[in-house]
């Protein structure tokens, strides 16, 4: 049975690595993906703020060296659910299950003047050239702004806020500058009240301005504003963007969207096509746009494609994931929510403190064991 994984993040690691270690060199399991490593998104900011170097948290795809799973590092040009056929730059491929797990494509383009005008920080080369951007800063007025919904990791952006605090702290620069965040939602993480309430506790003392229910329409980069759709304006010095997010443009014209995105089983992460399944980013599941939830829905695939070949009984998808938040000071709280269908979001919150920044590091740590084989701390 040959399963063909699309996209190597938590997802597609998670997946060859469950059943690699189910079957052995028995796991007929192909894994594609055009990058040449992985990296955290919380790296990105480790880097972005000079914890660590780009070097440290890049995992190269090189070192996935697994019994049964087969690494194709190469372009996906054509994806055929019917068939379960991929095409890609390195050739084609078939198989009996195909699982597609690209997460979403970014596009600062799609704001007016984003590329001109201001830095997007949720790539990874954008991460890691802002890291530059910030070193060279000497204060002024720094925006952080969110432009469009969906987006990835609903944290990053009030983390980023928090962060640019104390790099300008640190610095010495924060009294001649100001650090202000502008989402579109109307409250920093909306599934999580505990989380939000503490984030807007944090912004008040540090003095950010938070502005909620606000949407980006694009920058001028001549004036250096931030044009938002209601009509009013913010000026800046340094605009951090978090940029439009969309579904790959092999997997929308594969078939396999609606409404821009891959409508799965909630329970089973199965697509409508047979034996095709959908993990992570890509996908409309309903749980937010982050690694872990990715991780959880791989898990839960591993487990039915482990129970078709041993006879054993599917999992379901609880839609149970954790993200750690920065709130500066080396101190990480720690937000577990479930989201299940036709029921609001609930879940609960360890305040900020050390030990969660020690259990993030272990997160990470345990992650690339598994994954690639090696030892690694986080910075």
């Amino acid at each position: 049975m040959r399963v063909i994984i699309l996209g190597a993040g938590f997802g597609g690691l998670e997946l060859s690595t469950r059943l690699s270690e189910e079957f052995g060199a028995d796991a007929d399991v192909v894994l594609i993906d055009k990058g040449e490593g992985f990296v955290f998104g919380f790296s990105k900011l480790d880097v972005m703020f000079g914890r660590t170097t780009a070097e440290a948290v890049h995992h190269s795809y090189a070192d996935v060296v697994k019994p049964g799973v087969d690494f194709v590092q190469a372009e996906i040009t054509a994806i055929d659910p019917v068939a379960k056929r991929v095409e890609t730059t390195a050739g084609s491929y078939e198989g009996d299950i195909l699982v597609v797990a690209l997460g979403a494509d970014l596009h600062p383009d799609l704001t007016p003047g984003l590329v001109e005008g201001g830095h997007e920080f949720y790539t990874v080369p954008g991460a890691f050239a802002t890291a530059d951007v910030l070193a060279a800063f000497e204060g002024g007025r720094v925006v952080v702004g969110v432009c469009s919904t969906p987006f990835k990791c609903p944290p990053a952006p009030s983390e980023t806020a928090l962060l640019v605090h104390d790099f300008l702290t640190e610095r010495g620069i924060r009294d001649v500058s100001s650090v202000d965040l502008v989402m579109p939602l109307p409250v920093p993480i909306p599934p999580s009240p505990a989380a939000s309430e503490a984030l807007l506790t944090a912004f008040a003392e540090r003095g950010i301005g938070w502005h909620p229910g606000t949407l980006i329409r694009g920058l001028d980069p001549e004036r250096k504003v931030a044009e938002f759709a209601d009509g009013t304006e913010m000026p800046y010095d340094l605009f951090l963007g978090v940029p439009a997010h969309r579904a790959p443009a092999v997997v929308e014209a594969s078939g396999l969207t609606d409404d821009g995105w891959i409508p799965v089983d909630s329970l089973t992460l199965e697509t409508r096509f047979p034996d095709v399944y959908a993990v992570g980013d890509v996908t409309s599941v309903g749980t937010p746009k982050a690694g872990v939830f990715a991780e959880g829905q791989a898990s839960v695939v591993a487990d039915a494609i482990i129970a078709r070949a041993t006879g054993g009984e599917a999992a379901h998808y609880d839609g149970t994931g954790i993200c750690y938040l920065e709130f500066g000071h080396d101190e990480v709280a720690k937000v577990e929510v479930t989201f299940v269908q036709g029921q609001a979001p609930h879940g609960t919150m360890d305040d900020a403190s050390q030990a969660n920044a020690a259990d993030k590091v272990e997160f990470g740590r345990t992650r690339i064991a598994r994954w690639f084989g090696r030892d690694w701390t986080t910075v």
